[in-house]
């Protein structure tokens, strides 16, 4: 089973990336074959510096950042393909790119059928 994409399992990969590259990392997940994805809006803070500005008189510090949260579950594509294609289809080599996970997934179900395990992805 050592062949199989994932070990024969399910995995989650997860990425924070910049909102102006959803479209391209889209494209690329298409690409690999892992169309499936979620996307939430989100703010967080890393390594990319906080900017301050005036607003009104008042200085203020942005030091949260608008982010994109992709998560993708795949069984039959490896996730490392599926980071990789991310990684190359977000990065602009300038702080605040965003990062990526991989995490196995215990066990997966679908509500309408009752399927689990990786048919349910």
């Amino acid at each position: 089973m050592s062949d199989a994409p994932n070990d024969g399992g399910v995995k989650l990969v997860t990425a924070f990336i910049r909102p102006d590259m959803l479209g391209e990392v889209k494209a690329a997940l298409v690409d690999v074959g892992a169309p499936s994805i979620t996307v939430t809006n989100v703010s967080g803070r890393g390594s990319q510096p906080a900017k301050k500005g005036q607003w009104r008189g008042e200085e203020y510090t942005v030091d949260l950042h608008s982010k994109v949260k992709v998560e993708c579950y795949v069984a039959d594509v490896p996730a490392e393909e599926v980071a990789e294609a991310i990684v190359e289809a977000a990065g602009t080599g300038e702080p605040g790119d965003g990062k990526v996970f991989v995490s196995p997934v215990e066990e997966a179900y679908q509500i309408r059928t009752g399927v689990t395990g990786q048919d349910a992805v």
